[in-house]
């Protein structure tokens, strides 16, 4: 269940939650708040208001605002990380595994929440905190993939990072006009061509372990 859909199930007021439902609830009505208004425009007292709480059990669990948004991109950066490393262990295709995560990101710019506008597209980049969990999660993801390129390739560390820096970026780039163009083109065949043009690039290098073989 996504945190939208946790606080759909959990709004009635006078509900007496335990801790970790009334923190996923709380949760779930800031992301539907900052998305809509971004963070600048986001009050506590819509999101507790969109929680169907009080001002004072809102700040019980997060002293303020800025707490609040970064608990929410903690939750939502590790979800695509856990996504792009979960495409990369799904096949030992490698064709596939292009495909797999192209798909990955596709798949966590279209979520209905729109949690990826927190993560790509906040207004509050210039907050250091901000800006340390953006960077981490862009790293990590071009980190899962140089792993692969590095072990499949045997290219040094430096070059599978440029790599995989450059397929993770193209990933969500693209990923992202898709859905601002209105999914003009069908998922299926975004992700298909995305993946055409990243394999044609990555295959050029040939496998290491071809090498070893003979």
């Amino acid at each position: 269940m996504t945190a939208i859909e946790q606080t759909e199930a959990a709004r009635p007021r006078g509900t007496r939650l335990p801790r970790r439902a009334r923190r996923n609830q709380l949760l779930g009505a800031a992301q539907e708040v900052f998305v809509a208004q971004g963070y600048h425009a986001a009050a506590m007292d819509d999101i507790a208001e969109r929680a169907g709480v009080s001002k004072p059990v809102l700040y019980q669990h997060f002293p303020g605002k800025l707490d609040l948004y970064l608990a929410l991109l903690d939750q939502h950066c590790e979800s695509l990380i856990q996504a792009v490393r979960s495409a990369l262990a799904s096949t030992t295709d490698n064709k596939q595994r292009v495909r797999a995560t192209m798909d990955a990101y596709f798949a966590y710019v279209e979520d209905d929440g729109g949690a990826f506008r927190l993560v790509f597209e906040s207004d509050l980049t210039n907050e250091p905190a901000v800006r340390e969990r953006v960077d981490k999660v862009t790293n990590e993801c071009a980190e899962a993939i140089c792993d692969v390129i590095a072990e499949d390739t045997g290219l040094s560390r430096a070059e599978s990072m440029l790599l995989a820096s450059g397929l993770g970026g193209l990933a969500q780039v693209v990923a992202r006009s898709w859905l601002h163009s209105d999914r003009s083109v069908p998922r299926d065949q975004a992700v298909q061509l995305l993946a055409s043009l990243a394999w044609r690039g990555i295959a050029g290098f040939p496998l290491h372990h071809s090498e070893q073989q003979h």
